[in-house]
């Protein structure tokens, strides 16, 4: 799907976050500048978060609340060369089952933590963002936006 604006890169999140459930993983791929963070602002919206930063430099936010969000950013665990080990270390599966977990820079490492997953890719190559989504596992099947 073709996204032209950050206003609708934020009403995609608020679409897709209006059907997510505790446990739910979703693996965000793209360049820097792509729209990663603003799409999972418009995901922290539609869960009720006012304000959801980027975890860059802290690698993980969780905002806590009846459906709580765990925000990873991953970027710097891939430029430490071993990533896997790395996410090991944040401790993601102890509050995954009552959360949204969304990881930006979300690679095969990330991949290992569900095999019940979404896998976003933005690429930006044009001034349009072109947005593809792939479902993977029984959760998914039948999903659409």
């Amino acid at each position: 799907m073709k996204i032209a604006t950050a206003q609708e890169m934020f009403g995609l999140g608020q679409k897709l976050g209006a059907q997510l459930r505790a446990g739910d993983l979703i693996l965000l791929n793209g360049p820097l500048g792509a729209g990663k963070t603003v799409l999972v602002q418009g995901i922290g919206a539609a869960l009720g978060f006012k304000e959801v930063t980027s975890p860059t430099f802290v690698i993980s936010r969780i905002h806590k609340g009846p459906l709580s969000l765990i925000h990873v950013d991953a970027y710097r665990l891939l430029e430490g060369g071993n990533a896997a080990l790395y996410l090991d270390d944040l401790d993601l599966d102890t509050p995954r089952e009552s959360a949204v977990t969304v990881i930006e820079w979300g690679g095969a490492e990330s991949a290992r933590l569900s095999d019940e997953r979404l896998e976003i890719d933005i690429d930006r190559s044009d001034e349009e963002r072109e947005v593809s989504i792939r479902a993977i596992g029984p959760r998914w099947t039948g999903f659409e936006l």
